[in-house]
């Protein structure tokens, strides 16, 4: 049997939102990946971590999001491994621990454009794929032609995860942005008021 194609969709899903959901629903069918698993970062290197939720209300969040999803998957590896996480040591640690998966990474095109800044760019490139999903106002660079990217027809979502913290805070509504039980998760712990 073949190895399974697992799709690697990092992020700090601070909350998750449907933005999430529909790219990670398009790359687990509209792919050759078989599962997509959302990876909950502790922290981004390029993100200031005084704006980041608990990470297990992240994670807990994402779980609720993709109950019932048969493709979709999150993993915590990363709470685990020193911080701020750099995707190279995500990957190692991965494929170490599954070694019968074939990983490949998920991006937008703004991280595409910014990949050369990344630890060991060059070896993420060379040894994993990377599957690409559309960005408003980004291209994706000259990366877009290389043999290890491959950009998809994912439909765009200029929604944002700022976006619902602010509207949490405004005490507006966020219905249709965000599962009802991610909504409920919020309400009954507080989460973004401040």
């Amino acid at each position: 049997m073949a190895n399974k194609k697992v799709g690697l969709f990092f992020g700090s899903f601070n909350p998750i939102h449907i933005g999430h959901l529909i790219i990670a629903n398009y790359m687990a069918n509209y792919t050759e990946l078989d599962e997509v698993w959302f990876v909950v970062s502790p922290q981004n290197p390029f993100k200031d971590k005084k704006n980041l939720g608990n990470m297990y209300d992240r994670l807990e969040m994402v779980n609720l999001a993709i109950e019932g999803a048969e493709r979709l998957r999150v993993s915590d590896i990363e709470f685990s491994l020193p911080q701020p996480s750099y995707t190279i040591d995500t990957l190692i640690h991965l494929v170490e621990k599954y070694p019968t998966r074939e990983f490949a990474l998920i991006m937008g095109e703004d991280n595409l454009a910014n990949f050369h800044k990344w630890k060991n760019a060059d070896i993420i490139l060379r040894d994993y794929p990377i599957i690409v999903y559309p960005r408003p106002d980004y291209d994706g660079g000259e990366l877009k032609q290389h043999p290890s990217v491959t950009i998809t027809e994912t439909p765009v979502m200029e929604l944002s995860s700022t976006f619902v913290r602010q509207a949490v805070k405004a005490g507006k509504s966020i219905q249709f942005y965000v599962p009802d039980k991610v909504i409920e998760f919020i309400d009954k712990k507080g989460l973004y008021l401040r």
